[in-house]
């Protein structure tokens, strides 16, 4: 360990010039935070922060947190297919009908004026949402038409309920839509960037003070163990570190209560809650609509299936 202070502080005596000091207080910080990594360095020859301060971290770090914690979740409204069951099967199928898609036009663009056959252009396949209340609208419909298809099928009570089924889920599909589009522009981009800016600069504020804290430590130390002669000089290093943390501190504090302050989490927390607000109701409000419809035809078929068992 000796050895090692001896070398400390022969490199904080060099004189060659700023980046050598530069580097020198690098080493010396760096060395000080393997130390105290290692327990090698006593409680109280450790620098203590102001109470303001640490109180003021721990408060930044459930705030980063709670960030963190609910993006990890709400990044699904990113991409529309979340709830989409089928998404990876219908995503080849469309992979291929647009490669046969370019494959044919490219042929009707390149084989005019030969004698080979010119295919006719063929226009693109129109992509469909991949939501789940679009692939219920879209089953819906498929499943309404193949009743409706059949004999007297248009009288169907079964088709009927799945046509005022289906038209429910595209009313639905839509305000999913834009509940998704709302939720990306008013909460997602803006507690991105609420993480991304005032948090991390708040962050690298509190690197700034620990690097600071680190190097006047390391200063303490090698004044301790300083020859004589650069006694002074090493004394002289100890008060600049210490009005280097301070400002430092200073200036972490200032940027920490500005992050806590700032009112736009709650803001974009709202706009999450009024985008989903306003999806559940127009949903329920169709779907209630919907249930009315569909409980009448259900109560007269069971109806007349009861009516042909009495004769």
């Amino acid at each position: 360990m000796d050895g090692w202070n001896k070398f400390q502080s022969s490199l904080s005596g060099l004189n060659l010039g700023q980046s050598a000091n530069k580097f020198a207080k690098g080493f010396n910080s760096s060395f000080q935070a393997t130390k105290e990594r290692l327990g090698q360095v006593a409680p109280d020859e450790i620098t203590e922060l102001p109470q303001e301060y640490k109180d003021l971290e721990a408060r930044v770090d459930a705030l980063r947190q709670a960030h963190l914690a609910l993006l990890k979740v709400t990044k699904v409204y990113e991409n529309e297919s979340y709830d989409y069951p089928t998404q990876i099967q219908e995503s080849i199928s469309e992979l291929s009908t647009t490669i046969g898609h370019g494959i044919t036009n490219f042929a009707a663009t390149n084989l005019k004026g030969t004698n080979l056959p010119t295919p006719s252009p063929v226009a693109p396949q129109v992509s469909q949402h991949k939501t789940l209340p679009h692939a219920l609208g879209r089953a819906a419909t498929n499943a309404a038409a193949a009743v409706q298809r059949t004999p007297g099928g248009n009288e169907d009570k079964l088709g009927k309920a799945l046509t005022v089924y289906a038209d429910v889920f595209d009313n639905i599909a839509s305000a999913r839509v834009e509940q998704d589009e709302s939720i990306q522009s008013q909460y997602l981009r803006p507690w991105q960037t609420t993480l991304s800016t005032s948090i991390n600069v708040a962050m690298k504020a509190r690197q700034a003070v620990r690097v600071s804290r680190l190097e006047l430590d390391a200063a303490k130390q090698t004044l301790k163990t300083t020859s004589p002669v650069k006694q002074e000089q090493a004394r002289l290093d100890v008060e600049n570190a210490e009005d280097d943390l301070v400002q430092k501190t200073e200036v972490a504090i200032t940027l920490m209560k500005t992050v806590l302050e700032n009112p736009e989490p709650l803001k974009n927390l709202n706009e999450l809650v009024k985008a989903q607000l306003l999806y559940f109701a127009a949903a329920a409000e169709a779907l209630s609509s919907a249930q009315g419809e569909i409980e009448e035809l259900s109560v007269a078929a069971e109806g007349e299936y009861r009516k042909s068992r009495d004769h």
